[in-house]
């Protein structure tokens, strides 16, 4: 068999010497180029976005192997990342939902980048009946690769309990209403903030849903050395009395 880096273009081969010095991490991200296609500016910004860590090492919260067959459960696991970065739309600090939710639809072909390999968008605000009511899924999604729907709720702050139970209750309704035969569950992911693992952990623990809980960013962190050199809330107080 040909060696992978044979298989990829050099731009992409010189992107992997240029910006990532462990052997093995290389490897998988030549693998993923290959896998999907990547060309060299979207791999140059999957590694500049930490995908390895976020993909791979990350602690990812989930009940997958609990609710899904193996071969599912692996594969959704894989797709997972934690936390999700958003840094291609405008941030204000007093965005809520909706904000961010047609911002990541506006950009909706760098959201799909970002969520991976076989995801197509159905809809945002997607509305379902049930015995009557109305209810409105922020993001669906259905993923060739797991053969799913894919329902995703934002949420502006931290990981609440509830959450998952009215995500449990949208996947209920999906599969219901949405899911044919030859799909595989539908899979839930709730997107916060901020969440402590514990308590999404136990969250989740007793659902009868698939379901997932990763934070997001909507913005990089700066760098240590270009945050030492903003003032700080009191100064800019200061300066303004």
């Amino acid at each position: 068999m040909q060696q992978v880096v044979a298989q990829i273009p050099w731009g992409q081969n010189i992107v992997l010497l240029d910006k990532v010095t462990d052997d093995s991490i290389r490897r998988w991200y030549t693998e993923k180029t290959l896998e999907n296609g990547w060309s060299r500016n979207v791999l140059t910004h999957q590694i500049e976005s930490d995908l390895y860590t976020r993909q791979v090492l990350a602690n990812k919260v989930n009940n997958f192997e609990k609710l899904l067959a193996a071969e599912q459960s692996e594969l959704a696991v894989e797709t997972m990342k934690d936390p999700y970065i958003f840094d291609f739309i405008p941030f204000r600090e007093d965005m809520v939902e909706r904000d961010i939710e047609n911002a990541l639809v506006k950009e909706i072909t760098r959201l799909l980048l970002e969520l991976g390999t076989g995801f197509a968008f159905l809809g945002n605000q997607y509305h379902i009946n049930v015995g009557g009511d109305d209810f409105y899924i922020d993001l669906l999604f259905y993923n060739i690769n797991l053969r799913s729907y894919v329902v995703i709720e934002l949420k502006t702050g931290d990981f609440k309990p509830e959450y998952a139970g009215q995500l449990n209750f949208y996947l209920s309704a999906v599969d219901g209403i949405l899911k044919k035969e030859h799909d595989n569950p539908s899979i839930g992911l709730l997107l916060c903030k901020n969440k402590n693992d514990l308590v999404a952990e136990y969250s989740l623990k007793d659902m009868s849903k698939p379901m997932g809980v990763s934070e997001y960013k909507v913005t990089r962190d700066l760098p240590d050395e270009l945050m030492n050199q903003l003032p700080s809330v009191e100064d800019i107080q200061k300066r303004i009395k």
